[in-house]
């Protein structure tokens, strides 16, 4: 099982290698009990928002984090992904 700061750490490698733009992560433990990370980013168009949430999903997985949720995945204009104790936002 992974590490919720090694799920950040896939995560941020996944979209720097996608080329994502103004990545922002957040440590948000001990201020909601919602999540304990926040990871923000953004892309250029919807079709590299969805490239965007698909590496990140596809990093993850490959290293035995099944999701919780993914939302927006059909329109790409905002991507909303449940990674469990680290949330990743997505928009153009």
């Amino acid at each position: 099982m992974l590490l919720n700061e090694q799920v950040v750490t896939l995560v941020l490698e996944a979209l720097d290698e996608s080329k994502a733009k103004n990545v922002v992560d957040i440590d948000v433990r001990g201020k909601t009990s919602a999540t304990d990370f926040m990871v923000v980013a953004s892309g250029s168009s919807s079709r590299h928002v969805k490239g965007l949430a698909n590496a990140v999903l596809e990093a993850v997985k490959e290293k035995g984090c099944k999701p919780l949720g993914k939302e927006g995945l059909d329109n790409g204009e905002w991507v909303l992904l449940d990674l469990g104790d680290v949330v990743v936002h997505l928009m153009q």
